[in-house]
């Protein structure tokens, strides 16, 4: 008879250290109640994937989910799969951690569910085939990545339902093409269709229905809990799987036992087809939905993805230029080649995906991710480095230009020369945080949805029960108008020390939306080091005062010493035309902004009053923050006119859009107007 094997696989993943309350939620609402549908159907075989770090949490705080993992792991129904134990993207990361996670992860699952796996997960499906030497190396036979991989490459979707071969240098992997129809099938439509579906692919080569999905998908995923469990989705589902005559629920590597490769087939470096949009520049997205939706006209939508391509995964780390700072900043610790246990977890932690990109969920726009990675970093230099003070000159971030990073004994910080000079990294040691974790506003393709659906006024159609539910891929914008005002793109990175020059135009609000006029080039263009001692250096950068087509040439220098708590600096400028004004600022993020006090004033109360955030002629600024602790002083020789406003973003999510703090913005404008040479001295203690 003809069959379908149904490779049913969840994968379930946690960002590391993530809030206690989101893990015990993701266990509540999805992970036990999965299990406890699927043990009472013991014919019914899946396999799974857990990160390494969620297996220990649920060990330790879940243990009846534990048990019951170990209960049908033990009666052979469910196959676990290995992958980076704190969920690197594998190709992202160097070849001995890569090998050193993956090994980490394979050693808990012996240990706790008496199975060497032989499968893995591959992290957001990001392949490259370098990586495969090492996962061989690793005793890993089979990886589960996107039909989309094998469509890229030049395969037809109809010839994809079952496993392929693949080398690299002689060593080989066998390959398994995740259905897309099926995804987006399961479990948002009946459980009729997949069933039908895969009753439609049998065929007496024994079809293989792959499938291996978010474990969130059941349970986490808007409006997933009552449609999977209350309104008894699963238990239909595997019901009706288990009623057929045609399918066969079958492990992957009971698969391979049982069914020969399709081909040979060599993969371009890719993920799944929305991460290649998601990895563009929103602009480029926004074009190439158009291109697609043009195309549709003549083509279908295998032809056209099989043609057009967004980019790869590693361009969210030309996209985000936080996302590189921390990534190669990772980098640099790895070369370090420091082998203490501590250093290694800290490391492998600081390895963990989520941070680094974004697409439907949060990722890198949330603060608490960002803070947990920094956190890891700071652990790593406090175990390699002592604390004493030094300055290192390289081009860790990979762009040509030199980065000064400065160590003292509570400071790290790091200067990005080509980034107008400014201060990206604002650590303590003791406290294990960077107060220079935010993050710039960038327009994404969404945006240019928000501002669409405003036009055409678009209302949100909620799907009848019987046609399932809607993916969070496929949700309409519900009052798009309320979105319009946080729509605000930067266009300077935004760090601290960011020098500006701007006239009397200047004021709160275009601050907040970043459309003052600047007549400098200093912000956003590099400058040069010209002098290094132990504590102390200098940056110069020879650029100009722009003022319609005319240009005047103009100097900046800045002199920066690092002290055991505080940054010491001086500015000069020279050059600049009367009637203009010098602004410093700086953007600081806090773990909980409305907690701060300015002044001895809550900074909940200053926000609400457009009056209070104006600070007129001020020389001395006291921001105390409870979460660290510490209190940051601020300075300046001379008075200066301070301008305070959130940072917020405006970004997507499984559960619509979010409005983001990503740290507070300070702007130190001076009272007097500019001379042909001016010199703004002062100090930032933290004390």
């Amino acid at each position: 008879m003809q069959k379908t094997a149904l490779l049913l696989g969840l994968h379930c993943h946690q960002p590391v250290d993530n809030f206690h309350e989101v893990l015990d939620e993701a266990i509540e609402k999805s992970y036990l109640p999965f299990f406890e549908v699927a043990e009472g159907y013991e014919d019914f075989v899946f396999s799974v994937h857990y990160s390494g770090w969620l297996l220990e949490y649920i060990r330790d705080h879940a243990p009846k989910l534990f048990n019951l993992m170990q209960k049908l792991a033990r009666r052979g129904q469910v196959e676990f799969l290995t992958g980076g134990y704190y969920e690197p993207i594998l190709a992202s990361i160097p070849s001995r951690d890569r090998r050193a996670q993956i090994d980490k992860l394979s050693d808990f699952i012996e240990e706790h569910f008496d199975q060497t796996p032989a499968g893995l997960w591959l992290t957001e499906r990001v392949w490259d085939g370098a990586i495969a030497k090492d996962l061989v190396k690793c005793g890993i036979e089979y990886v589960v990545v996107d039909d989309y991989h094998f469509i890229s490459s030049g395969f037809d979707v109809e010839n994809l339902n079952g496993y392929f071969l693949t080398e690299e240098g002689g060593k080989r992997l066998k390959l398994f093409p995740i259905n897309k129809h099926l995804r987006y099938q399961i479990p948002f439509a009946p459980e009729t269709e997949p069933v039908a579906y895969l009753e439609s692919i049998a065929d007496e080569r024994l079809s293989a229905g792959v499938i291996f999905d978010d474990g969130e998908k059941f349970g986490i995923w808007p409006k997933t809990h009552e449609w999977v469990y209350e309104k008894g989705w699963l238990k239909r589902f595997i019901e009706a799987v288990l009623a057929s005559a045609r399918i066969e629920t079958m492990q992957y590597r009971e698969y391979l036992e049982r069914a020969k490769p399709i081909s040979l087939a060599y993969l371009p470096t890719t993920s799944y087809f929305e991460m290649g949009e998601w990895s563009l520049k929103g602009e480029d997205a926004v074009k190439m939905e158009k291109i697609r939706e043009k195309l549709s006209e003549a083509f279908s939508t295998e032809e056209i993805e099989k043609f057009v391509k967004g980019s790869i995964w590693k361009n969210f780390l030309v996209k985000y230029y936080e996302s590189n700072q921390i990534h190669k900043r990772m980098l640099s610790l790895s070369r370090a080649g420091n082998d203490e246990e501590a250093y290694r977890e800290a490391l492998f932690k600081a390895q963990c995906n989520d941070v680094l990109w974004h697409g439907v969920f949060g990722g890198i726009y949330l603060p608490n991710l960002r803070d947990n990675a920094w956190r890891f970093i700071i652990e790593c230099e406090n175990i390699a480095r002592p604390k004493k003070a030094k300055i290192i000159v390289e081009d860790a971030n990979c762009d040509g230009y030199e980065e000064i990073r400065c160590l003292s004994e509570n400071l790290i910080c790091v200067f990005d020369a080509k980034a107008g000079g400014a201060l990206c990294e604002l650590d303590l040691r003791d406290k294990g945080f960077n107060f220079a974790n935010t993050l710039t506003r960038y327009a994404e393709a969404y945006h240019a949805h928000i501002r669409e659906a405003c036009e055409k006024e678009e209302q949100h159609v909620v799907p009848k029960e019987e046609e399932g539910i809607s993916t969070i891929h496929n949700e309409k914008i519900e009052n798009p108008q309320q979105y319009l005002p946080w729509l605000i793109e930067d266009w300077y990175l935004k760090n601290c020390f960011v020098d500006h020059i701007v006239d009397d135009g200047f004021t709160l609000e275009s601050f907040r939306q970043c459309r003052f006029r600047e007549y400098g080039d200093f912000a956003n263009q590099p400058f040069e080091m010209i002098k290094r001692k132990k504590r102390s250096f200098k940056l110069e950068r020879k650029g100009g005062i722009y003022e319609g087509e005319q240009q005047t040439a103009a100097t900046l220098r800045k002199r920066f010493r690092i002290e055991k708590e505080a940054i010491a600096f001086r500015v000069e400028i020279e050059g600049t035309r009367e009637g203009l004004f010098y602004m410093m600022e700086h953007n600081l993020h806090f773990a909980h902004a409305d907690a701060i006090t300015i002044n001895g004033q809550p900074f909940h109360e200053i926000e609400r009053d457009m009056d209070t955030q104006i600070l007129p002629a001020q020389q001395q600024l006291v921001i105390a923050d409870p979460y660290t602790g510490k209190s940051l002083n601020f300075i300046f020789d001379m008075p200066m006119d301070i301008y305070i406003c959130k940072l917020d973003t405006l970004s997507q999510s499984e559960a619509g859009f979010d409005l983001i703090n990503q740290g507070v913005s300070f702007g130190f404008k001076s009272t007097l107007p500019m001379t042909q040479k001016m010199i703004v001295k002062g100090r930032l203690e933290i004390v």
